[in-house]
């Protein structure tokens, strides 16, 4: 539950979240680059589905909740990048954080 809620982490999430959107390309090519950043290998055709499916609610969730997507980009020490989307952040975000909960990133070697 710590990487989960702890400030610390999701104000790394929201790091690495701004860092994969500042990068080129769709987002499949972003999914790609989150997923290989953390684990250090390429997502297979099925987790990469799952990822896409999973931003799209996301999305959904943060587009209807405006208030909400705000909150959870503000969390943490460091300002928020200001030329992104508030919902589009808190989504990517949450993707970043559940990768980086992931047993492949957590326990890579």
């Amino acid at each position: 539950l710590v990487l989960w809620n702890d400030p610390q982490f999701v104000e790394a999430a929201r790091v690495l979240a701004e860092r994969t959107l500042s990068g080129a390309g769709d987002d499949r090519a972003r999914l790609t680059q989150l997923f290989r950043r953390c684990t250090a290998r390429t997502p297979d055709a099925q987790q990469l589905a799952l990822l896409e499916e999973t931003l799209a609610a996301f999305r959904a969730r943060y587009r209807g909740a405006p208030d909400e997507a705000a909150a959870l980009i503000e969390v943490g020490e460091r300002p928020t990048a200001s030329d992104l989307d508030a919902a589009e952040l808190a989504a990517w975000t949450l993707l970043a954080s559940a990768v980086l909960d992931l047993d492949a990133t957590l326990t890579q070697g």
